[in-house]
Protein backbone atom coordinates (compact mmCIF):
# COMPACT_ATOMS: atom_id res chain seq x y z
CA UNK A 1 0.00 0.00 0.00
CA UNK A 2 1.31 3.25 -1.15
CA UNK A 3 1.39 6.07 1.62
CA UNK A 4 1.03 9.62 0.75
CA UNK A 5 4.44 12.08 1.74
CA UNK A 6 3.82 16.18 1.96
CA UNK A 7 5.45 16.14 -1.38
CA UNK A 8 2.74 14.50 -3.29
CA UNK A 9 0.36 16.60 -1.49
CA UNK A 10 -0.83 19.76 -3.74
CA UNK A 11 0.08 23.07 -2.19
CA UNK A 12 -2.34 25.77 -1.20
CA UNK A 13 -2.27 27.75 -4.27
CA UNK A 14 -2.08 24.35 -6.33
CA UNK A 15 -5.42 22.95 -4.72
CA UNK A 16 -7.04 27.00 -5.14
CA UNK A 17 -6.19 26.95 -8.66
CA UNK A 18 -7.45 23.16 -9.64
CA UNK A 19 -10.49 23.45 -7.38
CA UNK A 20 -11.25 26.46 -8.82
CA UNK A 21 -11.04 25.64 -12.74
CA UNK A 22 -13.40 22.65 -11.82
CA UNK A 23 -15.57 24.45 -9.75
CA UNK A 24 -15.89 27.49 -12.56
CA UNK A 25 -16.73 24.88 -15.44
CA UNK A 26 -19.16 23.04 -13.18
CA UNK A 27 -21.18 26.15 -12.49
CA UNK A 28 -20.57 27.75 -15.98
CA UNK A 29 -22.24 24.50 -18.13
CA UNK A 30 -24.93 24.56 -15.15
CA UNK A 31 -26.08 28.09 -15.31
CA UNK A 32 -25.54 27.88 -19.65
CA UNK A 33 -27.56 24.79 -19.71
CA UNK A 34 -30.55 25.70 -17.52
CA UNK A 35 -30.76 28.97 -19.74
CA UNK A 36 -30.92 26.94 -23.14
CA UNK A 37 -33.15 24.26 -21.75
CA UNK A 38 -35.53 27.13 -20.25
CA UNK A 39 -35.77 29.44 -23.37
CA UNK A 40 -35.30 27.15 -26.05
CA UNK A 41 -35.75 23.63 -24.71
CA UNK A 42 -32.21 22.48 -25.88
CA UNK A 43 -29.85 20.88 -23.73
CA UNK A 44 -26.11 22.43 -24.04
CA UNK A 45 -24.77 19.39 -25.22
CA UNK A 46 -27.65 19.15 -27.77
CA UNK A 47 -26.33 22.78 -28.60
CA UNK A 48 -22.69 21.40 -29.44
CA UNK A 49 -23.86 18.99 -31.66
CA UNK A 50 -25.99 21.28 -34.01
CA UNK A 51 -23.01 23.80 -33.54
CA UNK A 52 -20.63 21.11 -35.12
CA UNK A 53 -22.99 19.80 -37.49
CA UNK A 54 -23.73 23.38 -38.76
CA UNK A 55 -20.19 24.44 -39.07
CA UNK A 56 -19.15 20.64 -40.98
CA UNK A 57 -19.07 20.40 -44.62
CA UNK A 58 -22.76 19.68 -45.79
CA UNK A 59 -23.91 20.18 -42.42
CA UNK A 60 -22.81 16.54 -42.03
CA UNK A 61 -20.16 14.34 -39.84
CA UNK A 62 -19.46 10.81 -38.65
CA UNK A 63 -20.73 9.65 -36.17
CA UNK A 64 -17.34 8.91 -34.89
CA UNK A 65 -16.35 12.02 -35.17
CA UNK A 66 -19.09 13.82 -33.59
CA UNK A 67 -18.67 12.15 -30.65
CA UNK A 68 -14.72 13.03 -30.35
CA UNK A 69 -15.43 16.88 -31.60
CA UNK A 70 -18.12 17.11 -28.48
CA UNK A 71 -16.45 15.09 -25.69
CA UNK A 72 -19.33 12.47 -25.35
CA UNK A 73 -18.78 8.41 -25.42
CA UNK A 74 -20.05 6.50 -28.02
CA UNK A 75 -23.05 5.03 -26.35
CA UNK A 76 -23.74 8.99 -24.96
CA UNK A 77 -23.76 10.61 -28.25
CA UNK A 78 -25.87 7.49 -29.92
CA UNK A 79 -28.84 8.44 -27.40
CA UNK A 80 -28.64 12.19 -27.76
CA UNK A 81 -28.62 12.04 -31.49
CA UNK A 82 -31.77 9.50 -30.73
CA UNK A 83 -33.57 12.12 -28.92
CA UNK A 84 -32.05 15.13 -31.52
CA UNK A 85 -33.14 12.88 -34.44
CA UNK A 86 -37.11 12.04 -32.33
CA UNK A 87 -37.13 16.15 -32.26
CA UNK A 88 -36.45 16.10 -36.14
CA UNK A 89 -33.08 18.75 -35.51
CA UNK A 90 -30.76 16.20 -37.16
CA UNK A 91 -31.28 12.73 -39.37
CA UNK A 92 -28.73 9.71 -39.44
CA UNK A 93 -27.77 9.33 -43.47
CA UNK A 94 -25.92 5.96 -44.43
CA UNK A 95 -22.53 5.97 -45.14
CA UNK A 96 -21.59 5.07 -48.80
CA UNK A 97 -18.49 4.05 -48.65
CA UNK A 98 -19.02 1.96 -44.93
CA UNK A 99 -22.07 0.12 -44.55
CA UNK A 100 -21.34 0.09 -40.69
CA UNK A 101 -20.66 4.24 -40.85
CA UNK A 102 -23.20 6.96 -40.12
CA UNK A 103 -23.95 10.06 -40.74
CA UNK A 104 -25.67 12.53 -38.32
CA UNK A 105 -26.75 15.54 -40.67
CA UNK A 106 -28.60 18.98 -39.74
CA UNK A 107 -31.74 19.28 -40.78
CA UNK A 108 -33.37 22.99 -41.58
CA UNK A 109 -35.64 22.81 -38.26
CA UNK A 110 -31.94 22.20 -36.49
CA UNK A 111 -30.53 25.11 -38.30
CA UNK A 112 -33.39 27.08 -37.25
CA UNK A 113 -33.08 26.01 -33.78
CA UNK A 114 -29.49 26.51 -33.08
CA UNK A 115 -29.78 29.97 -34.44
CA UNK A 116 -32.31 31.35 -32.11
CA UNK A 117 -30.22 29.43 -29.47
CA UNK A 118 -26.98 31.04 -30.13
CA UNK A 119 -28.65 34.32 -29.01
CA UNK A 120 -29.03 33.24 -25.45
CA UNK A 121 -26.03 30.85 -25.39
CA UNK A 122 -23.63 33.82 -26.62
CA UNK A 123 -24.98 36.38 -23.92
CA UNK A 124 -24.78 33.83 -21.21
CA UNK A 125 -21.19 33.59 -22.20
CA UNK A 126 -20.71 37.08 -21.81
CA UNK A 127 -23.10 37.58 -18.82
CA UNK A 128 -21.22 34.58 -16.57
CA UNK A 129 -17.63 34.59 -18.01
CA UNK A 130 -16.42 37.16 -20.31
CA UNK A 131 -18.28 40.03 -18.46
CA UNK A 132 -16.53 38.56 -15.01
CA UNK A 133 -12.71 39.27 -16.76
CA UNK A 134 -11.08 42.58 -18.19
CA UNK A 135 -9.44 42.47 -21.53
CA UNK A 136 -6.20 41.55 -19.78
CA UNK A 137 -7.42 38.85 -17.85
CA UNK A 138 -9.23 37.28 -21.24
CA UNK A 139 -5.86 37.40 -23.03
CA UNK A 140 -3.85 36.03 -20.44
CA UNK A 141 -6.76 33.54 -19.98
CA UNK A 142 -6.68 32.76 -23.68
CA UNK A 143 -2.53 32.61 -23.58
CA UNK A 144 -3.33 29.64 -20.82
CA UNK A 145 -5.19 27.71 -22.74
CA UNK A 146 -3.19 27.81 -25.51
CA UNK A 147 -0.57 26.55 -23.66
CA UNK A 148 -2.59 23.87 -22.65
CA UNK A 149 -4.09 23.04 -25.66
CA UNK A 150 -0.35 23.24 -27.65
CA UNK A 151 1.17 20.45 -25.19
CA UNK A 152 -1.77 18.16 -26.48
CA UNK A 153 -2.57 17.13 -22.46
Amino acid sequence: MATTTASDLLGEHELRAWRGLLKVHATLVKALDAELVGAHGLALTSYEVLLHLEKAPEGRMRMHDLASSVLLSRSGLTRLVDRLERDALIRRKACDDDARGAYAVITEDGRRRLAAARRTHLAGVRRHFLEQLDDGELERLAAVWDKFLAADV
